[in-house]
């Protein structure tokens, strides 16, 4: 099978298109021919060889869409040619943690396509507890575009932020993928919208339903949301560009606001002002992925039209530097779709 590969951590020049064997389901697991891979910041990381040194070469791609190609042992109810989403969070289901259903914080926790083989390749095999059904009729290119970004999104607000309707909340960097989903989310649970992005795309996040969005490059957002909510602030802010927007973030925090953390693409050390912290109480929430049972409210929603998947382009595998490369340099507004 065709595969994009890399042999060495580096930048998008270590990417190329290789024929590998293609791989056989195990007991537990399914062959998916893949029909479409979404792109994640965590393919940079992995790419890069951060956080982890995976095992090369490497095939990545978490965000997965197909159709069930070949089936292994053990497996019942999973037919061949079913279309299916893919789950990219594995667990043990054993330890504590899985127990009290909280996947993300199993103690032998990985993600397809960050520790296992992933969908950028024309057949992936993934465990048959990770499927999805994909109804008939809704495209997979943007069936995948809706897993990683929308869970994150969802657990990142729902779950750990508590964001109800008629709070106010800001996310940043909201051209991403998770951001982008954040912000349908945010305007479905209720909650008035402030998104910050750069000059092309404010329209854009508009039109996805913020209220009010900011040209980074122009405004101080942490001043211009203190005069829009009459010097009250953000009870929420989702961020996952790190040092540079996080003195911002800590000053735009309402009293008892929330600020939840999903990534740092810009750096992971985040200096705070304790007194900022203890003066206004506000909480600082770590995020990311979700699962199992979130996982399913979020693709219900998505395949009952409730939210729609941001698809910034659809390009052959073929094109995997050149989506790197876009991704890397924050050309894209919403998801990269990847088909082989």
């Amino acid at each position: 099978m065709r595969a994009a590969l890399f042999s060495e951590h580096g930048g998008p020049d270590v990417l190329r298109i290789e024929e590998v064997a293609t791989p056989d389901p195990g007991a537990g697991e399914v062959r998916l021919q893949v029909a479409a891979c979404a792109l994640n910041h965590l393919d940079l990381w992995v790419r890069r060889g951060l956080p982890i040194k995976t095992t090369l070469p490497h095939i990545g791609g978490s965000d997965i869409a197909g159709i069930v190609d070949a089936i292994g042992p053990g497996v019942s109810g999973v037919r061949e040619e079913e279309r299916v989403v893919v789950n990219p969070s594995v667990s043990c289901g054993e330890c504590e943690w899985c127990v009290r259903g909280e996947d993300p914080l199993c103690l032998k926790y990985h993600i397809i396509g960050e520790h296992t083989p992933g969908g950028l390749a024309e057949f992936v095999v993934v465990p048959a507890a990770n499927l999805y059904r994909v109804p008939a009729g809704y495209p997979l290119e943007t069936a995948a575009a809706a897993p990683l970004s929308f869970l994150t999104a969802w657990r990142g607000l729902v779950t750990r932020g508590r964001l109800v309707a008629g709070e106010t909340v800001l996310i940043t960097g909201a051209s991403g993928g998770v951001a982008s989903a954040a912000v349908c989310i945010a305007r479905h649970l209720g909650a008035r919208v402030f998104a910050v992005t750069t000059a092309e795309h404010v329209a854009r996040v508009r039109a996805l339903g913020a209220d009010v969005v900011y040209d980074r490059a122009e405004v101080d957002y942490a001043r211009e949301i203190w005069r829009d909510t009459e010097k009250r602030g953000a009870d929420l802010i989702f961020d996952s560009v790190g040092e540079a927007t996080w003195p911002s973030n800590v000053r735009a925090a309402a009293r008892l606001g929330r600020i939840v953390v999903y990534g740092g693409t810009t750096g992971h050390r985040l200096e705070t002002d304790a007194r900022v912290l203890f003066w206004k109480q506000v909480d600082i929430l770590g995020t990311t992925m979700s699962n199992r049972r979130e996982f399913a409210q979020v693709m219900d929603l998505v395949f009952s039209g409730a939210f729609e998947p941001v698809v910034d382009v659809v390009w052959s595998l073929e094109q995997v530097r050149e989506a790197h490369e876009r991704l890397e340099n924050g050309k894209q507004f919403g998801k990269i779709v990847l088909t082989p």
